[in-house]
């Protein structure tokens, strides 16, 4: 399989619950293709789910910083040339960035790649990136999945772009 275009970003967010009407974006990581990382924790008060709070929460350790900064660093991270957003099951990621940025500042192409349906489509089961059975697909790409932690947006994003590394390029 080859990428139609290199302007890509592997993108994972964590969220305070999977429905966008009520949840906030909580942190964002990014990874380029060349490895160059962004990482950053959303300052944020109110409800979460009560997985979230268990599951989520406890990894996020680092400097909490607003909404606004949020999208400064973003959008200087990636720059003007606006890159495909590669991401798992980029439904949710995508419409937390757009509640993030607003439908007109949104910094990335306006179409996300989803990496969850490439693998689908390339005869791989998807649910072999879930947590639990993440190590299975890793495994067969010569990846070790204990080098990501789990439930952690730049981890995650991190593990996107080996596993897109070792099937794509």
């Amino acid at each position: 399989m080859k990428a139609f275009s290199n302007n890509i970003v592997f993108v994972d967010t964590e969220f305070t619950d999977l429905n966008p009407y009520v949840g906030e974006i909580l942190s964002v990581g990014m990874v380029k293709p060349s490895g160059e990382e962004l990482y950053v924790e959303i300052a944020y008060e109110g409800e979460m789910h009560s997985w979230v709070r268990t599951n989520i929460l406890p990894t996020l350790t680092g400097d909490k910083v607003s909404r606004e900064e949020a999208k400064k660093k973003i959008a200087d991270f990636l720059g003007v040339g606006k890159p495909h957003m590669v991401a798992f099951v980029p439904q949710y990621d995508m419409v937390y960035m757009v509640k993030l940025f607003g439908t007109d500042a949104l910094p990335f192409h306006w179409m996300p790649v989803d990496f969850a349906s490439m693998l689908f489509g390339d005869g791989q089961d998807p649910g072999q990136m879930r947590s639990e059975r993440r190590g299975v697909l890793m495994h067969y790409l010569g990846l070790d999945s204990h080098d990501y932690p789990e439930h952690h947006a730049l981890s995650d994003a991190r593990a996107l772009k080996d596993v897109w590394q070792a099937m794509v390029d």
